[in-house]
């Protein structure tokens, strides 16, 4: 079956949900990707590349959706000395660090306070606007935006219009996990479902804000519920044309939950490598595939780069979600470099929109 797949890709056709399962679970995995890899030159032709100089940093650890997959949350009534919710000017006095370190974009990420008003996230991007004006917003994900419309009784297109008019011009894909509503019952049963994560991406779009996609397995999923987490970006990419790139990783189980229901497993490297080159063949529409480093560890971030993922991610001084899990991973700018270098490939800086900034040599693009 992989020929005909292979064939069909070559043609120009258009892969079925049922290729998609073929290909995460039955595939060879060398020939899956190669054809990933092949698939991925023909889009990008140059042995380029790509990474953004960014950090992830968190406004507040309180939420109420008390996700049974995450390490990070404290209960959003809780008086612990580790709870917290930061003030707009005490988020740009960190911004101001990352500035100096040499970010062009910041991650901003939290757990849903029903406590903080809808202003305090429109301030924040305009406040970030005005003092940064070089600094990419990249804020929130779509369980935020469903906690802002809660919050505020706006509709998830008001609130995202709000959103740009304040100066905000992209949208992690946080929040994804699997969209499927049967994992989703199983995992998070008190945030926003499948098909409302969908609406908040469309609502971005069509506001003009452009978004990744993520998907984070290795936990309660079927490849059947892969194929509808594939078929459901594919789709509205399709409708919208507004997803930059497509990132899956690895759930990490430690300190969480879940991982304890599971006893600890994680997915293998195999895993990610097939979902990765998978996810390639079958988002024909989207332009970018990104490399975990970050999740999934330096070495098999380096592999993925010849299983379909042009893009090698951000350098992430800061994290800290992943890090209540036990996982934690560092890079400097320096050795994202050297990493892309030893996979064979010209390292490239972006910014948030794949945009090559500087070529590997420090020159600017197209010098």
């Amino acid at each position: 079956m992989i020929r005909a797949i292979e064939a069909k890709v070559r043609e120009g056709r258009r892969l079925s949900t049922a290729d998609a399962s073929y290909l995460l679970g039955d595939a060879p995995l060398m020939d899956l990707g190669a054809l990933a890899n092949e698939v991925r030159f023909q889009r990008h032709p140059e042995s380029v590349v790509t990474y953004v100089v960014d950090t992830n940093l968190n406004y507040t650890n309180l939420c109420d959706a008390y996700c049974s997959f995450c390490a990070f949350y404290r209960p959003h009534t809780s008086t612990a000395p580790d709870a917290y919710t930061h003030t707009v000017d005490q988020m740009l006095e960190r911004m101001a660090a990352a500035v100096e370190m040499g970010c062009t974009t910041v991650l901003m990420q939290g757990g849903l306070n029903p406590e903080l008003p809808f202003e305090y996230y429109t301030d924040m991007v305009r406040a970030t606007r005005e003092r940064f004006p070089g600094l990419t917003p990249h804020f929130w994900s779509a369980p935020e935006v469903y906690e802002m419309a809660k919050v505020s009784g706006l509709s998830y297109d008001e609130v995202m219009a709000a959103l740009f008019a304040a100066g905000q011009r992209t949208f992690p894909g946080g929040g994804a996990e699997v969209l499927t509503n049967r994992v989703r019952d199983a995992i998070s049963p008190l945030k926003m479902d499948a098909d409302e994560w969908i609406a908040v991406h469309r609502a971005a779009h069509l506001a003009g804000v452009r978004s990744t996609a993520t998907m984070m397995y290795g936990h309660v999923e079927t490849d059947d519920d892969l194929v509808e987490h594939l078929t459901r970006v594919r789709d509205l990419q399709d409708e919208t044309g507004g997803f930059t790139a497509f990132i899956p990783w690895s759930f990490a189980p430690g300190g969480t939950p879940l991982g304890r229901k599971l006893e600890g497993k994680r997915a293998s490297a195999n895993r990610y490598l097939r979902i990765l080159a998978a996810s390639r063949l079958f988002l024909d529409n989207v332009d970018h595939v990104d490399a975990s480093w970050f999740s999934e560890g330096k070495k098999v971030g380096q592999v993925a780069l010849h299983f379909g993922a042009d893009d090698f991610g951000g350098t992430l001084f800061e994290e800290n979600v992943m890090q209540e899990a036990g996982h934690y991973a560092r890079v400097s700018i320096a050795e994202t470099q050297t990493m892309i270098r030893e996979a064979g490939f010209v390292p490239a800086q972006r910014n948030t929109f794949y945009e090559i900034l500087r070529t590997f040599d420090g020159a600017p693009a197209g010098v």
